[in-house]
């Protein structure tokens, strides 16, 4: 998730909350809103030429927001985006805004790699796990395996990262061990 996309996630979802809005609905109206950027090119044109004053490109949202019956706050965030000529991000912003939104309603995503497949059990505890540490009520997790890591698991939280493998408890014994023998004398 890039810093801009988080960013503007932040601020749309300070208004959402301060105004009480529905995060889902206005989740809805930014995919619409994308939906309908991607697939018409003269909007893409008209809404990202820089030589088009920003009164017309209002203009224009405004058209669109009218058809899409656009809530005002969803409305002015795409103002904001338009004009500061970031519409190439909007996509992003939106995944970002999503994700502040799951936080906001108490669920973690979370990627879990592993070494090895983990059964159904052992998902459930570290899911539960996972939910202690994030303070979250539920987790949704998605499940790989990297032979790579030796065995244990590595857990990826937003941009939080939990290295429980293997492969890193050798990495830091070693760098422990390097460090003990620089230090001993000869």
């Amino acid at each position: 998730m890039a810093a801009i996309d988080l960013r503007y996630a932040r601020a749309l979802a300070a208004v959402t909350s301060n105004q009480k809005l529905n995060w889902a609905a206005v989740q809805g109206q930014l995919n619409d809103f994308a939906d309908v950027l991607e697939q018409s090119e003269p909007l893409r044109q008209a809404l990202g030429d820089p030589s088009i004053p920003d009164g017309q490109k209002l203009k224009v949202l405004d058209g669109v927001a009218a058809k899409l019956d656009l809530q005002i706050a969803t409305r002015n965030f795409l103002a904001v985006v338009i004009r500061r000529r970031r519409l190439e991000e909007l996509r992003g912003m939106i995944r970002a805004y999503a994700a502040l939104a799951e936080e906001g309603s108490g669920i973690a995503e979370a990627e879990v790699v592993s070494a090895q497949p983990m059964d159904e059990a052992n998902r459930k505890l570290l899911e539960e796990k996972i939910a202690t540490l994030t303070g979250q009520r539920l987790v949704r997790a998605t499940y790989r395996e990297d032979p790579a890591l030796l065995g244990g698991a590595v857990v990826t939280v937003g941009s939080k990262v939990y290295d429980g493998s293997i492969r890193e408890q050798l990495r830091q014994l070693k760098s422990r061990l390097i460090a003990a023998g620089a230090s001993s004398p000869a």
